[in-house]
């Protein structure tokens, strides 16, 4: 399944916001730095979507907000 994020990162509170079937918009308390962004995004999608974080791969999108993900369900 691929699914549109786009990232707020620096945030004061974590969350997802549903927008459309496959577009969301996730907001994270991690800098943009370094892929520390990414990589907590990663883990609020695997809370979010109830599956392992290793099933979750960024396909596009590492160094912009607009981002996409495919999740192995």
């Amino acid at each position: 399944m691929l699914i549109k994020v786009k990232a707020f990162a620096n945030s004061k509170k974590e969350k997802i916001i549903k927008k459309k079937e496959d577009s969301f918009d996730v907001y994270i308390k991690e800098k943009a730095e370094g892929g520390m962004a990414n990589k907590r995004i990663i883990e609020v999608l695997s809370k979010y979507f109830n599956v392992n974080s290793g099933k979750i791969r960024m396909i596009k999108g590492a160094k912009e907000r607009s981002k996409i993900f495919n999740i192995s369900l």
